[in-house]
């Protein structure tokens, strides 16, 4: 679709016309016209410009594949002019979707790279969330050689962008040089666990799991053995993502769901280097989202795609029937990762009647992001009775907090908490810490 309209330029000039009109009236009322044709002379030339300036032959987007949350979407513009006069400079814009994007557009400008009509520049877009970026339309506008009419041309486009999880830290080379020791330091050692091949028998020491102590050893020894095994590189570790309105709320800018992403991510990449199988399960009023477990390094952008799919859901969490479900779904003992925010003492109490069942069978882990936003309501200084009801209401809701806390540790289930940007490494270090002991 192709459009003329006149530019500012134009548009101060045919104003132009009525000051022109008032002046001439004052001196002759006899040519005051001249007035209303100076405006109609100006707006025949604006058209005229604009016609002059041509139309485009070919608009071209060029569009990445995927991008990364919390970096810029760079969308490429080309396009092909017409015009009896070189034309050096254009503007683009394009229409996506509120829900990624809330402005819902992008600006960006094109300029010409040789003696050719073909210009070309790009768009950068700032998505907020996670999915997948539709580009639903291209416009682009040109000026002619006086600058008083604009050529438009538009054309939809179906073109999209899948936005994935940040995993900048995944390939921060610091990490890199840590696996090379950590993971192999892990594997080239054998390690208590629960793997199939029987080792030795070792005095028990305080740490050990109980189940691997052998009383008949024990009884002729008199003293508490402990049978030990090579460790199994096939563990299962699953994260349970809770993506109800809670973990939608928003810390340093970005949804906390995401945030827990990127952590469980980076804690998978190491996972899959150290030989483990890795699965996603996201729910919320119902569960999401599911993945097979998947093992082997190659496989990371599998799990990283199909996080990107992990939905923003504002409604109330049912822990009861995602931990039931996820139960029932593993054949073997497995170390489940749970990130959740603990906010509704009732959400929470029942969270932990569920929890209850599973520790027998399965060893658990809770991640939780520390609320800066009532943490900064506790921290301020009361200036006003309003205030310090903030005070009050935040100091309430943190107490309850800690007390779930506090009772799940009592349950033997380990409790990770931190800032947004701490809980990815203190994961990773917990895994590495379990993977040690051979606690799987």
């Amino acid at each position: 679709m192709i459009a003329f309209y006149p530019s500012l330029r134009a548009g101060l000039l045919i104003a132009g016309g009525a000051p022109i009109s008032v002046l001439l009236a004052a001196v002759s009322p006899g040519l005051w016209a001249l007035g209303p044709a100076w405006s109609a002379a100006m707006l025949l030339l604006a058209a005229l410009d604009a016609l002059v300036a041509g139309r485009a032959r070919e608009i071209r987007l060029v569009v990445p594949a995927s991008s990364e949350l919390g970096q810029a979407v760079v969308i490429g513009v080309e396009a092909e002019l017409s015009a009896r006069t070189p034309v050096r400079r254009a503007e683009a814009s394009i229409a996506v979707e509120t829900r990624l994007v809330p402005s819902g557009r992008g600006d960006g400008g094109l300029t010409a790279s040789g003696p050719s009509d073909d210009l070309s520049g790009s768009i950068a877009l700032h998505p907020v969330r996670r999915g997948s970026l539709m580009i639903e339309r291209l416009w682009i506008r040109w000026q002619g050689p006086m600058g008083l009419g604009w050529r438009q041309a538009s054309q939809a486009s179906g073109e999209s962008v899948a936005i994935l999880p940040d995993i900048a830290v995944v390939r921060a080379p610091a990490l890199q040089v840590f696996l090379k020791e950590a993971i192999f330091g892990i594997l080239a050692r054998q390690m208590r666990g629960e793997g199939s091949e029987f080792e030795a028998l070792v005095e028990y020491q305080p740490g050990f799991d109980r189940r691997a102590i052998d009383w008949k050893s024990s009884a002729r020894h008199s003293k508490l053995l402990a049978r030990e095994y090579d460790t199994e590189r096939n563990n299962q570790i699953v994260f349970a993502l809770d993506s109800g309105s809670d973990m939608c709320e928003p810390v340093a800018g970005l949804p906390r769901i995401d945030r827990a992403v990127s952590a469980a991510l980076l804690t998978s990449y190491v996972a899959l280097k150290a030989g483990d199988q890795v699965r996603l399960f996201s729910f919320a009023a119902r569960p999401e989202r599911t993945t097979p477990f998947v093992s082997g390094s190659r496989n990371f952008f599998r799990l990283q795609s199909e996080a990107a799919q992990i939905d923003y859901r504002f409604e109330e969490s049912n822990y009861t029937l995602a931990l039931s479900t996820l139960a029932a779904q593993l054949q073997r003992r497995s170390l489940i990762v749970v990130f959740t925010d603990f906010t509704d003492p009732t959400s929470a109490e029942l969270m932990l009647e569920s929890v209850g069942r599973l520790i027998d069978r399965h060893l658990l882990l809770f991640v939780a992001m520390e609320d800066e936003e009532l943490l900064a309501l506790v921290d301020q200084t009361p200036e006003t009775s309003e205030q310090v009801a903030q005070s009050v209401a935040a100091a309430g809701l943190l107490a309850q907090r800690r007390m779930v806390i506090t009772r799940l540790r009592h349950l033997g289930i380990e409790v990770i908490e931190g800032r947004h940007d701490e809980i990815g490494t203190r994961l990773m270090n917990a895994y590495l810490k379990i993977k040690r002991r051979g606690q799987l």
